[in-house]
């Protein structure tokens, strides 16, 4: 069975909180959530909302994309198959999307930059 992303989540709070020495009590009364709501979420059996988990990262001291980060590196260690191709030609690489070999198509008159590196970030004007 794959691994959800709410259990990849919980054991990243879990680990983040456990290296700063922090207890759920601890965690709790700082991000205002139940302890035994935030012990659901560690043990993966709840999905947070974003805001929810904005305020435990901020009790944490941890940035929330880097959670985010680390839960899905929990989800491609948890997964060793080949990882399906993002929409448009992208891939994932650790915090960043870059372009895959697969051409991408955008709008007329969408600006598109690049890095030197071959990587690319898409921009769509607002």
């Amino acid at each position: 069975m794959a691994l959800l992303m709410r259990e990849a989540i919980g054991d990243s709070l879990r680990r983040v909180r456990t290296a700063r020495r922090r207890t759920l009590r601890d965690v709790s009364r700082n991000a205002r959530v139940s302890l035994g709501y935030l012990s659901e979420v560690e043990r993966g059996r709840k999905e947070p909302s974003s805001e929810l988990l904005a305020a435990i990262c901020e009790a944490l001291d941890v940035s929330l994309a880097d959670l985010l980060v680390d839960a899905a590196g929990t989800i491609g260690a948890a997964a060793p198959v080949a990882a399906p191709r993002f929409p448009l030609g992208f891939r994932a690489d650790h915090r960043r999307l870059v372009l895959a070999d697969t051409p991408v198509e955008t709008l007329p008159g969408t600006p598109v930059t690049a890095s030197g590196s071959g990587s690319a970030a898409v921009r769509v004007a607002a």
